[in-house]
């Protein structure tokens, strides 16, 4: 599954481990990302001593044999922990997802926790490439969820994407307990308090996003790239 930042990415992780037959993996990439980038991201320097800085040895891991032989293994991605540098041959191998949000949501989510914002931090336009990517490698069209879509009606979207995938949907990923998790990343403390307060998708309220003046270039730009990836969307049946 690829998201942005601030996308729910964390809240459908959950749903899929609540299944009972499924592995998750959270943000397999991203202590390689911080070690290739130097990015200041909080908790830098603990996400890279407790992850792996070698991008081949993330994707003998996310190609090899499922962890407890679980049936399902959802491994949730930050889009721009892909960096260039990583050959993307392995994404032949898996099924490709990409949860969306609007921009201005995730814009606003994000500068709550961190001061500057970049294009890069959102990982957006990263998104919309590596749909591209997918689409020149592979016969159908990958699946795309939208976060309001997912808020407004969880059982009948995750039905449908369920559906899509080729197996059962079940009623246990519509809630699950609140509190910590051991596959949380270590990043968890920085980035993870409301979905750890959390028992289920919360309800879609909608909100106008008032964003400051700096920030309306960036949500202009990824408006751009997020409209077009909206309109491939799963609808719900």
């Amino acid at each position: 599954m690829w998201s942005g930042p601030r996308n729910l990415s964390t809240a459908l992780m959950r749903a899929f481990e609540n299944r009972g037959d499924t592995a998750v993996w959270d943000e397999p990439f991203y202590a390689c990302y911080l070690s290739v980038t130097g990015s200041d991201h909080p908790g830098a320097a603990e996400v890279i001593a407790a992850g792996e800085t070698d991008w081949r040895r993330v994707v003998e891991r996310l190609t090899g044999k499922v962890p407890g032989n679980r049936a399902v293994y959802f491994q949730k991605h930050m889009t721009h922990h892909l960096l260039p540098s990583i050959d993307r041959c392995w994404m032949d191998d898996v099924e490709n997802c990409f949860l969306i949000r609007d921009p201005r949501q995730v814009i606003a989510s994000y500068s709550r926790i961190r001061d500057e914002v970049a294009a890069d931090d959102v990982g957006i336009a990263q998104q919309a490439e590596i749909y591209d990517h997918v689409v020149s490698r592979c016969p159908r069209a990958p699946l795309v969820l939208d976060a309001r879509d997912l808020l407004e009606n969880p059982r009948r979207m995750l039905s449908a994407l369920c559906e899509r995938l080729g197996i059962a949907f079940t009623e246990s990923m519509l809630s699950w307990p609140p509190g910590p998790r051991p596959s949380d990343g270590v990043w968890a403390r920085h980035w993870y308090r409301s979905v750890r307060e959390s028992t289920g998708f919360k309800t879609h309220v909608p909100t106008a996003h008032r964003l400051p003046a700096h920030l309306e270039p960036l949500a202009r730009e990824s408006e751009r790239h997020y409209r077009r990836l909206w309109r491939h969307r799963l609808t719900e049946k």
